[in-house]
């Protein structure tokens, strides 16, 4: 289960080598010992620190496949031994797998299994019938994951996201606390509460979701569905400023939006948050709790972003009452919002850790 060959050398590193993962401003534990540096790895019962991960190392996730799960054919990348403790790690928008393409190496390496789905819209996941509902509120989505959960059998699993995958995981977490070991969820408690999204915002953080309202008209539509790379790409740059990324690494996730269910699942997906679209009376009921704002009771680590804008300036202090479980807090300096792609090695220690709380 555990690579040993991989992480010998870590062990003669120090305990000094544990502060050492880069992005890593802050950490504050709610429980003794919580958010510690170095994890206890899978088969191993002594603390370790990954191996340093420069970003952009890999260019390919190395197993993909497909499986029916829900209404969905559900494409996803697969890495590690099949038997190991499970990993899911869910990406954002406008991203894809790929936001995870030094990450799951190395918790493969480590010992897990890591399951890392395109979301409804994305990439090779497709609709199974032609007359489903392209719907993208959150509980849909969801309800997508715990569908995939469900056809490979896995019972439980850390879960790992950021911006749509945060609030998914959250969601999961939330709702169905027994499926979920631990969390890893970047800008913390995202689920998203109908009626507060109603309320104003200031100026400046209204700014900043200028996409939001360009998606609720339909020059907006048109306009993401004429000019799809153009757009994301410059929400990539926007979001993320001192993301050097190449023309490569964004070519490789554009791949993704060629989804011919891509446009209509973005547009819906935002609407719905402002109570522009409706969304399915079957999941009414989820959508209910959901507006209880519920709290997480898993272990789990949250990230902040210090260049990310839609982070808080308050070190997580806005969302820290929603996590009742064993939990830590970090900011990560100097990167932006794809934290995973931009700052692998701290997503990861972050899983491994958030897996030992």
């Amino acid at each position: 289960m555990f690579n040993r060959r991989a992480f010998s050398k870590v062990f003669t590193a120090g305990a000094a080598a544990a502060t050492s993962v880069p992005g890593l401003a802050a950490a504050s534990a709610a429980t003794p010992g919580a958010g510690r540096p170095g994890t206890t790895t899978p088969g191993v019962g002594g603390p370790v620190v990954i191996p340093s991960i420069t970003p952009g190392t890999h260019t390919s996730l190395s197993l993909l496949k497909q499986v029916r799960a829900g209404e969905l054919n559900i494409g996803y990348a697969e890495e590690g031994p099949a038997d190991g403790p499970v990993v899911i790690c869910l990406h954002g928008w406008p991203y894809d797998i790929h936001s995870f393409v030094d990450v799951a190496p190395a918790l493969a390496a480590a010992g897990y299994r890591v399951i890392v789905p395109y979301l409804r819209g994305h990439g090779t996941t497709t609709f199974l019938s032609p007359r489903a509902v392209r719907n993208a509120q959150q509980s849909a989505i969801a309800l997508d994951i715990i569908a995939l959960m469900d056809t490979l059998k896995i019972r439980k699993a850390v879960l790992a996201g950021f911006d749509w995958g945060s609030r998914t995981a959250d969601i999961i977490a939330a709702l169905w606390p027994d499926r979920v070991k631990a969390l890893v969820s970047v800008s913390g408690y995202l689920i998203t509460n109908l009626k507060k999204q109603k309320l104003p915002l200031k100026p400046g953080p209204e700014h900043v979701w200028w996409y939001q309202y360009y998606f609720a008209t339909d020059r907006g539509q048109d306009g993401f569905r004429t000019y799809t790379k153009e757009f994301t790409r410059l929400v990539w740059q926007l979001v993320s400023p001192t993301w050097n990324f190449d023309d490569a690494t964004f070519d490789r996730t554009a791949a993704a939006f060629s989804n011919p269910d891509y446009v209509p699942i973005v547009i819906h997906n935002y609407r719905w948050r402002l109570s522009l679209a409706d969304g399915e009376r079957r999941y009414d009921h989820l959508e209910k709790r959901l507006a209880a704002t519920p709290t997480i009771s898993v272990p789990t680590i949250t990230l902040d972003a210090e260049l990310d804008p839609f982070t808080t300036p308050d070190n997580g202090a806005s969302y820290r009452s929603m996590f009742t479980g064993p939990y830590a807090h970090r900011t990560l300096n100097g990167i932006g919002h794809n934290v995973p792609q931009e700052a692998p090695q701290a997503f990861t220690q972050a899983v491994m850790d958030a897996d030992n709380l």
